[in-house]
């Protein structure tokens, strides 16, 4: 019997065949996700995610049916469905990187005064799971919990891709390059912003996604010393000139190696 066709070559090439539709699948999610409410076009979903738009299409009314995408009537754009939150109640409670970090975080806040930000690494993203919005009269409101972007865009994206291996980080820039064009970024950019924070020690946005604001980044490493999240504080840029930037970082350094060694606990 010929190999290509034998039943044992068949089964082994089904679970991959398998993995790759499951990923696919997920690369969507994740797309749909950064949309948020107001949903992703199917466009931008295929620029995204590299894929053909027929097999986007398919994908997405799947989803569709199962009740985990949804599309808005009005603007056609597609959404993260209902069920996807039903699903989230079966884990109610808080990682245990965010029970570890919350003592830090509001230690400071409290010392900084100004938006304070814990993002997290999901896959190629980032996703911002808690904010703290300090006593200084203005505040940069820059994203909200929640907010997920593709890593390399944001401050701390640049952080979490500093302390990785470069040749992971190198691996992580370029499947998100398709990405970076709706963040008015690319890949040789990025990379320049990570050399530049592995060499500082800590990671610093001169311009942040809101106009007029500097951003500092502190990456946070997990046991097995793998880049898992980030704390970021965002201000006006006349909050954070040389010598407050060092103060700065110096406090979310010291609470950075606090969670670090909360979690090691």
């Amino acid at each position: 019997m010929d190999r290509t066709s034998s039943p044992e070559n068949t089964f082994s090439r089904e679970p991959r065949q398998g993995a790759q539709a499951i990923r696919r699948a997920l690369a969507v999610l994740r797309i749909l996700a950064a949309g948020r409410e107001a949903g992703v076009p199917l466009a931008e979903v295929v620029q995204a995610t590299g894929l053909t738009r027929p097999t986007v299409h398919r994908i997405v009314h799947v989803l569709i049916e199962e009740g985990i995408v949804e599309r808005h009537d009005r603007s056609g754009r597609y959404a993260i469905g209902n069920q996807v939150r039903e699903l989230a109640l079966a884990r109610p409670r808080p990682s245990p990187l965010l029970v570890a970090a919350e003592p830090s975080l509001r230690r400071a806040s409290a010392e900084i005064g100004d938006t304070l930000f814990l993002t997290v690494r999901t896959g190629n993203d980032t996703l911002c799971v808690d904010r703290r919005i300090g006593a200084y009269p203005i505040q940069v409101l820059s994203i909200e919990i929640g907010a997920r972007r593709p890593l390399g865009v944001s401050s701390a994206g640049v952080a979490i891709l500093a302390a990785m291996p470069a040749q992971d980080a190198r691996k992580i820039v370029t499947a998100n390059e398709k990405r970076f064009e709706a963040y008015r970024t690319d890949a040789a950019e990025v990379m320049a912003q990570i050399t530049a924070a592995r060499r500082r020690g800590y990671n610093m946005r001169e311009v942040g996604l809101v106009q007029s604001t500097k951003s500092i980044s502190i990456w946070i490493k997990t046991p097995d010393g793998q880049p898992a999240a980030a704390m970021t504080v965002s201000a006006v840029r006349t909050r954070l000139g040389p010598r407050r930037e060092q103060e700065v970082a110096e406090i979310l350094l010291r609470e950075a190696h606090a969670i670090e060694q909360a979690i090691r606990d």
